[in-house]
């Protein structure tokens, strides 16, 4: 089994998942996060090099305040129980979107967590926080604005440096779950040329083996990036 360099997940449905079995959503999210840490875990030793989880958009702020603080509340408590072993498996941190306008608390254990890990080269997670596709696009060009960048040297490359995930390969792989079929603000730029799977399955139900089950599926395609198939046979 070939494995992608870069999976993006859009971690989808922990609510219609609580609901469907009488709890609260609050469970859903709780379920959410051990079906998140199962996930890191099972790239980590497939060998995926950069994982992208969507884990609060910008437009989440709208829900209602007791479930953004509950949010919150288990995305801290998974920071710092998992801190260790993230440093263990090679796995370093980061965040893609504007955690200033993050309650303290949560800040703050990002940052620790983001600079124990800074020397991990394994893989890569990224957590895509206060994150927005169409502000990430908005803030590289106004950055190559305020840097007097000439027309001309505005190339993809010098476009995609000043994204959130500069430095990092585009998603081979973007994963939505829970029968949603839209990108939802996610990594627009990037995911130009990703390849899209799309499951029924809500998020707390997705199993290291489901994740398996997409990166089969992705072999089973071929990336064609503009060439027509025959070109591709003939190499």
């Amino acid at each position: 089994m070939h494995i992608p360099t870069h999976i993006a997940i859009i971690m989808d449905g922990n609510g219609r998942w609580a609901k469907q079995r009488g709890l609260q959503r609050s469970d859903g999210h709780r379920a959410g996060t051990e079906a998140a840490r199962a996930v890191v875990t099972r790239c980590r030793e497939l060998g995926v090099r950069h994982l992208t989880l969507y884990t609060f958009s910008k437009e989440n702020w709208s829900r209602p305040k007791d479930e953004v603080r509950t949010l919150f509340d288990l995305l801290t408590t998974f920071l710092k129980r998992e801190e260790k072993s993230l440093k263990e498996q090679g796995i370093r941190l980061k965040v893609l979107g504007e955690i200033g306008d993050m309650p303290l608390a949560v800040r703050q254990v990002l940052k620790h967590v983001m600079r124990q890990t800074a020397d991990c080269s394994d893989m890569t997670l990224n957590l895509a926080l206060n994150y927005s596709g169409r502000e990430d696009i908005l803030r590289a060009a106004r950055a190559l604005a305020a840097k007097g960048a000439a027309p001309e040297a505005i190339t993809e490359e010098a476009f995609a440096n000043e994204l959130w995930t500069a430095g990092q390969p585009d998603p081979d792989l973007v994963i939505r779950t829970s029968g949603e079929l839209r990108l939802s603000n996610y990594l627009l730029f990037q995911s130009a040329y990703a390849e899209f799977y799309f499951t029924d399955i809500y998020w707390p139900d997705f199993t290291p083996a489901e994740l398996e089950m997409a990166i089969r599926d992705l072999n089973g395609r071929q990336r064609r990036f503009g060439r027509t198939g025959d070109q591709l046979d003939g190499e």
